[in-house]
C-alpha cells in the first residue's frame, strides 16, 4: 500500500495530473485480472463488461472534463529559479509509466489482501466453492456426497466474526505504525545531502492541512479495508470509482464549475455507476446462492 503511494506522490511531479488520475484508476482492471489469475477463478462475462466499462467511464471523466485554457501573453511572468527546475524535471513519460506501476501494484495488494489476510468470509469465494456442475446418472450417489462435504468444509472454513471493522482496522494500523517508524529514515538523511529540503510548517493553516489530510486519508483507509474484507477486491476497487461522481456532482452543484460539464464527463459517470450496480447485483446474487446452501 505504501509503495504505490509513494510512486503516484513522484509521477505527480513529473506528468500531468490528468494523466496520473486517469492511469491510477485503471487499478480496477488490474484488480480484476489478478484476481482470476491468482486465485484461479473463472473469467466471468459480465464482471470484464463491467471493470472495462468503469475504467473507461473514468478516463471519460478525466480527460473529457480537462481543458485548456490560453493565457494572454501581457500575463505571462519570467520563470523563477525554482519554476525553471520544476519545468526541467518534469517528464510526462516517466510520471506515467510510475503511474501504471502504481496501479498494477495496488490491483495486486488489493487481490493478494484478500488472499492472504483477509477472514474467509467472502461471499464471492463461498459461492465458488459450492459451485460443482451437474451430477452424472451413473455416479449419482458419489457426486451429491462430494458436493455435500465440500458444503460441510466451506462451512466449517467459516470463522466466528470479531467486531465489524476491528479486524481490517487494526491490521491497517499496524501498517500505518510500520510506515512512521520506517519511511522517516530517508528524511534526515536526504535533507543533510541536500538531496532535499524538509522543514516543519510554519502557520497554523499549514498544519490544518495536513490534519486534514490524514483524517480524510485514515476514514477512506478504513472504509476502504472494511470493503475489501466484506466484497472483494473487484466490487471495492470499482466502488471507490465512485468518488469521481461525487466530486463531479459537488464540483458542478456547490463549486460552481458548471462550465467544466462536458458531454464526455456525464457519459464517464454514468459508466461508473453502472458498472457498480452490475458488479453489485453479481455480488448479491453469489450471497444468496451462499444463503440458501446453507439453510439446505
Amino acid at each position: 500500500m505504501t509503495f504505490p503511494g509513494l510512486l503516484w506522490f513522484i509521477a505527480v511531479t513529473l506528468a500531468p495530473v490528468t494523466d496520473v488520475t486517469a492511469l491510477w484508476n485503471t487499478n480496477a482492471f488490474f484488480a480484476y485480472v489478478f484476481a482470476c489469475i491468482l486465485t484461479g477463478g473463472k473469467w466471468d462475462v459480465r464482471r470484464l463488461v463491467a471493470v472495462s466499462i468503469a475504467t473507461a467511464g473514468a478516463l471519460a471523466v478525466v480527460y473529457g472534463g480537462s481543458t485548456v485554457q490560453s493565457v494572454p501573453t501581457d500575463t505571462i511572468k519570467e520563470p523563477t529559479l525554482d519554476t525553471r527546475r520544476y519545468i526541467a524535471a518534469t517528464a510526462p513519460l516517466i510520471g506515467d509509466l510510475l503511474t501504471l506501476m502504481a496501479s498494477i501494484l495496488y490491483g495486486a495488494y488489493q487481490v493478494l489482501y484478500k488472499i492472504y489476510a483477509a477472514l474467509p468470509n467472502d461471499p464471492e469465494a463461498q459461492a465458488d466453492a459450492l459451485y460443482s456442475p451437474l451430477p452424472l446418472a451413473d455416479g449419482l450417489e458419489e457426486e451429491v456426497a462430494d458436493a455435500l462435504e465440500t458444503t460441510l468444509l466451506v462451512q466449517d472454513e467459516v470463522v466466528h466474526p470479531l467486531p465489524f471493522g476491528l479486524y481490517p482496522n487494526f491490521l491497517t494500523s499496524a501498517i500505518g505504525i510500520c510506515t512512521m517508524l520506517v519511511l522517516w529514515i530517508p528524511v534526515p538523511i536526504l535533507h543533510v545531502l541536500s538531496v532535499e529540503a524538509f522543514g516543519m510548517p510554519r502557520t497554523a493553516l499549514t498544519y490544518g492541512v495536513i490534519a486534514g489530510i490524514a483524517l480524510t486519508g485514515a476514514i477512506f483507509n478504513a472504509g476502504f479495508m472494511v470493503l475489501l474484507g466484506a466484497w472483494g477486491p473487484i466490487v471495492t476497487s470499482v466502488g471507490s470509482l465512485l468518488t469521481i461522481v461525487l466530486v463531479f456532482l459537488s464540483d458542478a452543484i456547490f463549486g460552481g464549475a458548471v462550465e467544466t460539464v462536458t458531454i464526455w464527463s456525464i457519459l464517464g459517470c454514468s459508466a461508473i455507476v453502472t458498472a457498480f450496480a452490475i458488479l453489485a447485483y453479481d455480488l448479491t446474487g453469489r450471497e444468496r446462492v451462499v444463503s440458501t446452501t446453507n439453510q439446505l
